[in-house]
């Protein structure tokens, strides 16, 4: 089982509104690839909460969504020339609002590999519910961060913390430099300053995503970087979870380092070329995955 957890809500676009989120996206996308992928988060009880739980049973999304008597989050997002998205994100919604219930700790013992993040950190009840999904889940899962920095709901303490908790580190490079500062890290360049954060949190991968400079994989023993490729871009909306997604599913799927580099990279582009985060993905990508039997392990990974 993987499991992403955190917030889920609906982007409001000028024109249209999608389900979003990144734990909604991110098991969207390793469901596409072949693997048994459920999101945790709340919904309210409104108009709003009963059309996402609508899509998600339309997409064949499995999902954990808690009732609450807090409004259905909604971000506004507005895109620049380049198709880069700006979010504005409401608060006290339903998703900050996230029990530890007993099906929840049920969940967290069969889960093998969880992508969380920060946003949903916010407030101290979905935080206290993430922290203990994390420490129920088997000694031997991978925990994921994908850190998602998103306006000022965030904090050095929830940063460290996360960290802490982590296996897995996914950042963008203006998230690097941010969490550098805080951090106190010695070193300047990116490369170096990754490294860091590698070795001083144990940490078994380190994600860092460049935009269109390209992208770094950092395991303790090596370093693997790809172009991005050059596309016709609509949006960017959900291409880091897509990102992560893909990459965690590759090494689900015993593949290499490299390889989930490269599906990651490829997936997350072609999200690029689509609207919104949940795009159906191509067979020409989802069959690189589907080669092989649906068993879970990464004891040749690392």
């Amino acid at each position: 089982m993987v499991t992403g957890i955190g917030e889920v809500l609906w982007d409001i676009f000028p024109d249209r509104k999608i389900p979003g989120g990144a734990p909604a996206n991110f098991a969207w996308h390793v469901s596409q690839l072949g693997l048994k992928a459920t999101a945790v988060s709340a919904v309210g009880a409104d108009a709003w909460g009963d059309e996402l739980v609508q899509a998600f049973i339309g997409k064949g999304i499995d999902a954990v969504l808690q009732r609450t008597d807090f409004p259905t989050g909604t971000v506004e997002v507005t895109l620049d020339a380049e198709g880069i998205p700006r979010y504005e994100i409401k608060r006290n919604v339903a998703w900050d609002h996230i029990a530890f219930t007993e099906e929840l700790e049920r969940l967290a013992v069969h889960t093998r590999l969880v992508a969380f993040g920060t946003l949903a950190q916010r407030n101290p009840e979905s935080r206290h519910t993430v922290l203990r999904f994390l420490d129920g889940m088997p000694a031997d899962a991978l925990r994921v961060l994908d850190i998602n920095l998103r306006q000022e709901f965030y904090t050095s303490d929830i940063v460290k913390e996360s960290l802490t908790h982590c296996d897995m580190l996914k950042i963008n490079e203006e998230e690097l430099v941010c969490v550098s500062q805080m951090l106190g890290c010695r070193q300047l360049d990116l490369e170096k300053v990754s490294r860091e954060i590698l070795g001083g949190y144990g940490l078994r991968v380190l994600i860092l995503t460049c935009g269109t400079d390209g992208s770094y994989v950092f395991t303790p023993d090596r370093t693997s970087f790809l172009d991005t490729p050059k596309v016709e871009v609509v949006d960017t909306v959900g291409a880091g979870d897509a990102f992560t997604a893909a990459f965690c599913a590759a090494l689900l799927k015993n593949r290499s380092v490299q390889e989930a580099h490269r599906l990651a990279v490829d997936v997350a582009a072609y999200v690029c070329t689509q609207p919104g985060a949940m795009p159906v993905l191509p067979s020409a990508l989802t069959d690189r995955l589907r080669q092989e039997d649906g068993s879970i392990g990464v004891s040749g990974v690392f």
